[in-house]
């Protein structure tokens, strides 16, 4: 399975669930997660992945850095998973 395929149906499932979706891009920082959600005063952060595939080291650095700043960057691999998440 595709991660595109994840990370589209996740937010198409989210949406209809209530929750805003933006695609994370940042043209000068590279490695930002993929997706952020909203809803009810609630934040997720997700990193997309195809099944089995881990973040680059360039990503987990900045995954790390949001963590120092107090947020969590979920690592998804399954639509199950991403769902689980924004229920």
């Amino acid at each position: 399975m595709r991660e595109s395929y994840i990370e589209n149906k996740v937010t198409e499932i989210a949406k209809s669930r209530g929750w805003l979706s933006f695609k994370w891009v940042s043209p000068s920082q590279r490695g930002v997660p993929d997706r952020i959600y909203f809803k009810e005063g609630e934040l997720v952060i997700i990193e997309f992945k195809a099944p089995n595939k881990k973040p680059s080291a360039y990503q987990l650095a900045i995954h790390k850095r949001l963590k120092n700043a107090g947020f969590t960057v979920h690592i998804v691999d399954s639509v199950r998973s991403g769902l689980e998440l924004l229920c």
